[in-house]
């Protein structure tokens, strides 16, 4: 029997590998307790629940999720395995796409200020249809410039939250 025939014992390290996820999701909890209880409370409590109180619920529960974790991989838990998905784990990442979409997300965000949100998302929903395969190239931009005019009406008009409208600023 050959050295690369035999199965090498791993290191404690590599067989407890989920605990770098418990690591990462311990200081992460941390860190959204700590800057949670650093929020002034005095200028925008209203009621009984101020603004602590989310981040504080989602800092303990990070917390207490990356205890248990650890908790069940030192006691033998292991993740499972890939298996019921149609992905062939060995092929090369599609670079392409990810530079497509990377360019749609950096395009909006160089936009958003000139043109104003429904242009800009218009044109990154447009681009992440494009990027992922779409080539509809009359229905896509339709629905798009349809999507982003709904999603701007519904959180300027609908919901106040002021987003920055370009040339339709006065048109509703």
């Amino acid at each position: 029997m050959t050295e690369s025939t035999v199965d090498k014992p791993k290191s404690w390290f590599r067989a407890h590998s989920e605990l770098g996820i418990c690591a990462f999701l311990l200081a992460l909890g941390v860190l959204v307790l700590t800057d949670a209880l650093r929020i002034p409370t005095d200028f925008a409590q209203r009621g009984p629940v101020g603004p602590k109180a989310v981040p504080v619920v989602v800092g303990t529960l990070l917390v207490l999720i990356s205890v248990l974790l650890a908790r069940d991989v030192l006691r033998g838990g292991k993740g499972e395995a890939e298996g019921g998905e149609d992905v062939d784990l060995d092929a090369p990442a599609d670079w392409r796409t990810v530079l497509m979409l990377a360019g749609a997300f950096l395009a909006n965000a160089a936009l958003i200020d000139l043109v104003g949100f429904p242009i800009s998302s218009a044109l990154l929903f447009w681009g992440a249809s494009y990027a992922l395969g779409s080539r509809h190239f009359v229905r896509d931009p339709l629905l798009s410039a349809g999507i982003s005019l709904v999603t701007w009406f519904a959180f300027d008009q609908l919901l106040g939250v002021s987003l920055p409208g370009g040339p339709l600023m006065g048109a509703f």
